[in-house]
């Protein structure tokens, strides 16, 4: 090619560029309307901006980060950002996850704002189009940063406020229920990365790296609370940062000093750190303040940040406000970790990545790497331990098992076992007053495997062809020691069945409660009852030394009375269930407890800490909850009434205990007993679900369908009167129940007010049964004799929500809260088990996170048959038509032959 062919072709170049340059859209001031387009060319004057605040402090853009110059270059990053323009600082950022190339485009429709690639068919991210209730006329960014859509008549539609990425603005909120600030992964990449700020536990404020906390507002010494209450929301101005509470009063706040005419943005950084940062003037470029511009920064120390030094490293203060990095002892600066360490003797660090693959290397042995004391882990300053009571063996143990298990510290002194897990290790720092020993999970594998092989090369083909043989030859042994074991029990109890015979067909037919203590006496499995991976097996005498001969009786149930004692060597004090039921059901009871309790572990569930399966003694051995049962705080004269907040609190807490028992784990598992006296509350807020002793595990493939009625009376759902199968929806009705008693703050029910009764009255033919209609009449409010969830159901189709509240509480309540409460409970009391919802969607709409759902009255009009009473065959014809029909027919879960079967001795 002639040398001049290149220099027109660069002259052709730059005359197409210039031509792209003077085509560039104008820089809108406020507002854009429909059919908008914008891409990085067509605005690349003005560095992809194409929209600015009336006082030109915001723009909206779309552009990469770092230097605008070279944002053509391909491989490129776009994003659709909302920039403090003075700055050029991100503090609101659209497509983080799917951002889009140097050709990507900003698109507005009446249907909404999207980001799309080039030629618009792919979108990559958008606003909830389906959520807009009219068509968008705007899209608007305003003086404070907030972009909205809004309708024609100027009623927003969808704002960023609403969504915040990393970024707090003056003027908007991070609420509970879900929200929360989320760290870029660098200042060159806007996606989401590990570090969280949000309201954590309804009472707090937090920061989190993979789920581990490293700083709470509530232990910052700079903040102070100034009542105890749930937290709602976040915000900050020019005087502080603060949490407040759902009727806007502080509970927490963090005095910051003022700065005149400035501007303040709260931000979390790719490193972890909190920051408020001031700059002079609203339009100002330059921050202002200590440390850079910084007027809060949290945490404070370089070594409380999660990955100060990375993997594994200890971190030390040093001179000033910085810190340094060693590698503990026996460990080695990292090859592949810039700044990390490694083990020093060779091994492997365990990687969950390797380690959770089911053809994982099976010869790969795991060991662990003891650190020295004085060396602290950050998730062990603020997370509860994984499990306490344990020795370092039992802690060992249990990482060992999982394999997401990266190592772990134990606390001799308090028994305390804290699993690491995550995608990676964190920092180690140095701590004087540190009690736990931390020991990291490592693979000795590789360069060892590698000279087992060369020493005996014929392993590998040996074992491929000695396994299955030696495999099959125990497995023969094993069937035929079952066999001989089972032959041998059989010719034992043939001697004793026609003497037992009788007894047992008492047992099952609830008849005769001394035959029932005979067949227990005379099981002899009872003594050889086995539980592997079960907690802790007491012996009587070690259990009767813990209760001091069972001193202190607690409490009392249908299967047994509750004793207070304490575990061997001050390890905690414990609630202790000594079952006094006989026969199959005591056994029953204690069999589905160990198996259910003590192989589960939520926060919201009581943990079984050990049992005693000694001769015909049965007993339970329970973490102690100091503050007992709900129903002393709820319903009980004695002490001040339990505040809103904190019922709010019970009843998320105990929801969230039943949707982890209902979907969490391996298998579906139905409580069948929800009321307030299986809620155990204790100090710190603490709320746990108690007593699975009458749970029914629920296999995958089916639901089942109990043969007893389990469960109180007033909280079991209609379908135990029926033939229907028992789901968890029946615990969605228990727990509906008790909502409407912890917005009441009394019983829902006098002795006769629920549905067993009104169903025996009717079988017998009584008219005993509450027939008059005063006292159930609409808006007759909540009246001592008033069957509370009719009155509940007629008060919300007025929308007269507050009548309903405890009177105690003198209206320190959230009307809003209220209503909400009250529309998920009598969703849950809807008579078909289909319409209910699951426990998931009742903790969502609980928190926040989803609408409340609407109750169907239609499907609620068998309330108003229990609140008003029968006393023949006949519903209200304005019953009959709320359900839909016209027919006064009994509804078929009362008729007489659905009661013949059905035992209705439910312990109370």
């Amino acid at each position: 090619m002639p040398p001049a062919a290149p220099r027109s072709l660069l002259v052709a170049c730059l005359l197409l560029l210039s031509a792209r340059a003077a085509d560039a859209g104008p820089l809108a001031a406020e507002f854009v309307y429909p059919n908008f387009t914008a891409s990085s060319y067509e605005y690349i004057d003005t560095d992809g901006a194409f929209l600015e605040s009336s006082n030109g402090t915001f723009r909206a853009a779309i552009q990469s980060p770092g230097k605008q110059q070279q944002h053509q270059q391909a491989g490129s990053f776009f994003y659709l950002v909302v920039l403090h323009a003075p700055s050029g600082t991100p503090v609101w950022t659209a497509n983080r996850d799917a951002p889009t190339g140097p050709s990507g485009r900003v698109q507005l429709s009446p249907r909404g704002l999207a980001v799309t690639d080039a030629d618009g068919r792919k979108v990559l991210w958008s606003t909830p189009t389906p959520l807009m209730p009219a068509p968008v006329a705007a899209l608007r960014l305003r003086d404070d940063g907030n972009l909205q859509l809004l309708d024609a008549r100027n009623a927003t539609l969808w704002q960023s406020f609403d969504s915040p990425t990393d970024t707090l603005l003056t003027g908007q909120q991070l609420r509970a229920g879900g929200g929360y600030l989320s760290s870029p992964r660098s200042s060159g990449d806007y996606s989401q990365g590990d570090y969280r700020l949000a309201i954590v536990a309804a009472s707090d404020v937090a920061l989190t790296w993979q789920g581990s906390t490293y700083w709470r507002l509530s232990n910052d010494l700079r903040s102070f609370k100034d009542r105890n209450a749930a937290v709602a929301a976040v915000s900050f101005n020019a005087s502080g940062l603060f949490a407040v509470g759902a009727d806007g009063a502080l509970v927490f706040r963090v005095d910051l000093a003022p700065r005149a005419a400035g501007f303040r943005v709260l931000k979390l950084g790719h490193d972890g750190r909190l920051r408020v940062t001031s700059y002079a003037m609203v339009n100002s470029s330059a921050p202002l303040g200590p440390g850079g511009g910084d007027d809060f920064v949290a945490p404070a120390g370089d070594c409380d940040l999660p990955l100060q030094c990375p993997s594994l490293g200890l971190c030390a203060p040093a001179a000033g406000n910085s810190s340094t990095c060693t590698c503990p002892p026996l460990f080695s600066a990292s090859a592949t970790v810039p700044g990390g360490c490694t083990p020093g003797d060779g091994s492997a660090l365990a990687s969950p990545a390797d380690l959770c693959k089911s053809d994982y290397n099976s010869g790969a042995s795991v060991s662990y790497l003891a650190l020295k004391s004085q060396i602290a882990y950050f998730a062990t300053r603020f997370d509860p331990p994984t499990v306490t009571g344990v020795k370092n063996a039992a802690c060992r143990a249990l990482c060992t098992a999982n394999c997401s298990c990266l190592g772990y510290f134990h606390d001799s002194s308090s028994r305390s076992c804290y699993l690491i897990g995550g995608k990676q290790l964190g920092s180690l720092y140095s701590n004087t007053r540190a009690t736990a020993l931390g020991y990291m999970k490592t693979v000795n594998s590789g360069a060892r495997d590698a000279n087992s092989k060369s020493k005996w090369p014929s392993v590998n083909h040996i074992l491929p062809i000695v396994l299955p043989s030696i495999a099959a030859f125990l497995l023969v042994v094993l069937v035929a020691w079952l066999w001989w074991r089972r032959k041998s029990r059989n010719n034992g109890k043939r001697s004793k069945g026609s003497k037992n015979s009788a007894a047992k067909q008492l047992n099952l037919g609830h008849q005769n409660s001394r035959s029932r203590d005979a067949s227990y006496d005379e099981d002899p499995d009872d003594d050889d009852l086995v539980i592997p991976g079960m907690p802790a097996r007491f012996t009587y005498a070690e259990i009767a030394s813990m209760t001091a001969s069972f001193g202190t009786k607690v409490g009392a149930g249908g299967f047994g009375s509750v004793y207070k004692g304490e575990l061997p060597g001050g390890d905690g004090l414990v609630a202790v269930k000594k079952l006094e039921a006989a026969g199959v059901q005591a056994k029953r009871e204690f069999c589905t407890e160990i198996a259910v309790i003590g192989s589960i572990r939520h926060v919201n569930l009581v943990r079984l800490r050990g049992f005693c399966a000694e001769g015909r003694r049965r007993l339970l051995v329970y973490e102690y909850m100091n503050r007992g049962s709900l129903d002393r705080s709820l319903f009980g004269s004695a002490g001040p009434a339990l505040e809103w907040g904190e019922r709010m609190e019970v009843a998320l807490g105990a929801a969230r205990g039943l949707a982890y028992l209902h979907a969490g784990c391996d298998q579906k598992i139905v409580h069948c007993d929800v009321k307030p006296e299986n809620i155990l509350l204790a100090d710190g807020g603490q709320v746990k679900i108690s007593d699975f002793g009458l749970a029914k595990l629920m296999s995958p493939e089916h639901s089942a369908i109990f043969t007893t009625m389990r469960g109180t009376r007033g909280y079991l759902a209609p379908e135990w009167l029926s033939s229907s199968a028992i789901s968890d929806r029946a615990d969605v009705y228990s727990f509906g129940m008790v909502l409407l008693e912890l917005v009441h703050g009394r019983k829902n029910r006098g002795e006769q007010d629920n549905f067993l009764d009104v169903a025996a009255d009717f079988r017998s033919g009584s008219s005993s049964v509450m027939t008059s209609t005063t006292s159930g009449g609409t808006g007759s409010g909540c009246g001592g004799d008033d069957y509370f969830p009719m009155v509940a159901l007629e008060l919300h189709e007025q929308g007269r929500y507050l009548d309903l509240v405890d009177a105690r509480l003198e209206g320190r309540v959230s009307e809003g809260e209220v209503a909400r409460t009250v529309r998920v409970a009598l969703c849950c009391l809807h008579e078909d088990p289909a319409q209910r919802p699951s426990m998931a969607a009742v903790v969502r709409a609980l928190e926040g996170s989803a609408p409340a759902p609407e109750p169907r009255v239609e499907a609620l009009g068998f309330l108003r048959l229990y609140g008003r009473g029968y006393g023949g065959a006949t519903l209200p014809a304005s019953d009959a038509a709320h359900r839909g029909s016209a027919s006064t027919t009994t509804p078929g879960w009362l008729n007489e032959s659905s009661l013949h079967d059905t035992d209705t001795s439910v312990p109370s």
